[in-house]
């Protein structure tokens, strides 16, 4: 569903302590940024940011960076946040760009309900494709970790595929997430597919 556009989106997301701006400036060193060493998690698609504010207010000793590339979204996110948690912050940048975003300082990445793209000739958009799961690479610190969740049957074998074609370690693997898992962090759409019953597909991958 498209979000209606807000008119003064821009000076939500430019008066915004949470917004990264000149995040081109951290590269390889956001730790300056939190004032700390502390493990750096990152969600690509962060969308209304439900799943990363609740993250980033539960664990305090981690370090949270959302990603999303719509300003619309993002300033509807910024509109919700409270006024400060210091281990959160929020980059406008499309995700075909984070390894220009960071390097070797993610310690983990979480993509949620991320876009199927469902059409075998749009397959290299995919956020598992082989083409990202190569720029993850560049940008992890040490150990490789990926969280994922999904309503799409489709996009979650293909990353089954995908992800051990590249040497992960998949874990955690299930196709009713919420059966199979108790006391969940989730997603706004996470919570809407759950409402309608629908299963969601989950899995952990390291490497």
């Amino acid at each position: 569903m498209r979000l209606r556009n807000l008119k003064n989106k821009e000076k939500i997301i430019n008066n915004s302590p949470y917004i990264v701006n000149d995040y081109t400036n951290y590269r390889s060193r956001f730790s300056e940024l939190f004032g700390n060493d502390n493990p750096i998690y990152v969600e690509i698609g962060m969308g209304k940011g439900k799943f990363i504010v609740e993250n980033a207010l539960k664990y305090k000793n981690i370090n949270f960076i959302g990603i999303e590339k719509y300003d619309n979204v993002v300033a509807r996110a910024l509109l919700c946040l409270p006024e400060d948690i210091p281990n959160l912050k929020i980059i406008r940048v499309d995700a075909y760009l984070i390894d220009e975003v960071f390097d070797k300082e993610i310690d983990r990445i979480y993509l949620n309900f991320s876009d199927p793209w469902p059409k075998v000739r749009h397959n290299k958009r995919r956020l598992t494709s082989k083409i990202f799961l190569d720029k993850y690479d560049k940008i992890f610190k040490n150990t490789k970790n990926i969280y994922l969740r999904t309503d799409n049957e489709g996009l979650y074998a293909y990353s089954i595929e995908s992800l051990s074609s590249k040497g992960y370690i998949l874990y955690d693997i299930t196709f009713d997430l919420h059966r199979d898992f108790d006391n969940l962090i989730t997603t706004e759409y996470e919570d809407k597919f759950i409402l309608k019953g629908d299963k969601i597909y989950a899995l952990k991958a390291r490497k």
